[in-house]
């Protein structure tokens, strides 16, 4: 996000406003990996060449990132035509009137916890992280709402592992990684605690392309041993 230019993103959005675009958008946005025009014309039910314009449009406008690759991973002569994919793009936009630079905030916040002489700063942002998870997670009445609410996007894997699609800190992150971690990692645990789910069940897996935190499904509880069998 351009922290200079607070009005810049308002152009961008709009293009969110026509239904088909925002629902082509959000589509990609659920998919933790790129897609294909082919792809989100099937899931959209609109024409390719309708689904080529709209992706354009947003990948212009930087709210979607293009690359290309063949969708059978071959390479060299006869491979055949790489297609183009679209993912969601990482940069962040944020409109508000009249202007209020939220990230500048963040980034002089962890900037000054960085520099901290001591770690009762950093100790600090993570027990308030933990609170707000933990509070979020009792209004909501569940974790993976809460989480949804704060902006982390919940997905389940095929091993019932929950993993996040959107780190809510990106930006800060990218200069201040191991702060930002620990915040989504307190923050993660609070909102466990707050559903009265085990808190250990979140665990920091730093991966590319997600939040660095990962909730691993409850373990069943441990049944106490049985006496052998009586042989008399």
């Amino acid at each position: 996000m351009d922290t200079t230019n607070p009005h810049g993103n308002l152009g961008d959005l709009a293009l969110l406003s026509d239904d088909v675009r925002r629902r082509l958008y959000e589509f990609i946005a659920r998919q933790s990996n790129s897609v294909t025009r082919e792809e989100v014309s099937t899931a959209i039910g609109i024409s390719r060449s309708l689904a080529a314009y709209h992706l354009d449009r947003l990948a212009d406008a930087g709210l979607l990132e293009v690359s290309f690759a063949r969708m059978n991973g071959r390479t060299g002569p006869g491979s055949g035509r790489p297609s183009k994919r679209y993912a969601r793009s990482q940069d962040e936009r944020a409109v508000s009137f009249p202007p209020r630079n939220y990230s500048l905030l963040a980034k002089l916040l962890a900037t000054a916890a960085d520099a901290a002489p001591s770690g009762e700063f950093r100790v600090a942002l993570a027990e308030a992280a933990e609170h707000e998870g933990n509070e979020l997670a009792a209004n909501a009445g569940n974790f993976p709402s809460a989480l949804a609410a704060a902006g982390f996007e919940p997905v389940s894997t095929d091993d019932d592992d929950i993993i996040l699609q959107n780190c809510p800190f990106h930006s800060v992150a990218q200069e201040h990684t191991d702060l930002a971690c620990n915040l989504n990692h307190a923050f993660v645990r609070g909102t466990l605690e707050g559903s009265h789910a085990d808190p250990d069940r979140a665990e920091l897996s730093p991966a590319t392309g997600r939040c660095c935190v990962v909730i691993h499904p409850a373990q069943p509880p441990a049944h106490p041993a049985q006496p052998p069998a009586s042989t008399a």
